[in-house]
């Protein structure tokens, strides 16, 4: 099954590096997408004990973008919240608007990461605990797939943690009008 996820992960991160230099055309609604996104892994969060709560935009939540590797992206930051989050913990999604953009936090009130491994988290086969990362089911490209989609829609990636109280990754997208 590892081995299955490993090549699984390898063969998206490689598609998505041959097109990360054509900018996607389509519109897609994060509002809607993360409403799938956040349905499909409810039974994860179930089986680890775990609330998901959803803070969509009020209004327009539109970019220029591939919906399936948006659903990549979001399904891999939300999997990894309840995956490396707190025992009975919460993961809250939230969709804001800045200015010219849109902004997608995910955040859990896990245990934090340490500052030292922030600048390389989506580095391929980084792992800040291997063995954590291992019993959990990671392949360590989980994170540069990430980064590559978001690279091909003009996205970024941040990420901020407090060791003890958890992390947020959020994705910034250009917005489109309505």
């Amino acid at each position: 099954e590892r081995m299955t996820r490993l090549i699984d992960d390898l063969l998206s991160l490689s598609r998505v590096e041959m097109r990360e230099h054509l900018p996607p055309s389509a519109r897609v609604d994060l509002n809607e997408t993360l409403g799938h996104v956040m349905q499909s892994l409810q039974p994860l969060a179930e089986r680890a004990v775990t609330t998901l709560k959803l803070t969509t935009l009020d209004g327009s939540a539109v970019v220029r973008g591939d919906r399936d590797e948006l659903v990549q992206v979001f399904q891999n930051l939300v999997q990894n919240a309840i995956k490396y989050g707190r025992a009975e913990g919460h993961v809250d999604v939230r969709v804001t608007r800045l200015g010219k953009r849109l902004a997608v936090a995910v955040t859990d009130d896990g245990p934090g990461i340490a500052p030292e491994h922030l600048p390389r988290l989506t580095e391929r086969f980084y792992r800040v605990s291997v063995a954590a990362s291992r019993e959990k089911g990671g392949t360590g490209l989980g994170l540069a797939i990430v980064k590559h989609i978001l690279n091909r829609h003009r996205g970024e990636l941040t990420v901020s943690s407090t060791l003890g109280k958890g992390s947020t990754f959020s994705v910034l997208l250009p917005a489109t009008d309505a």
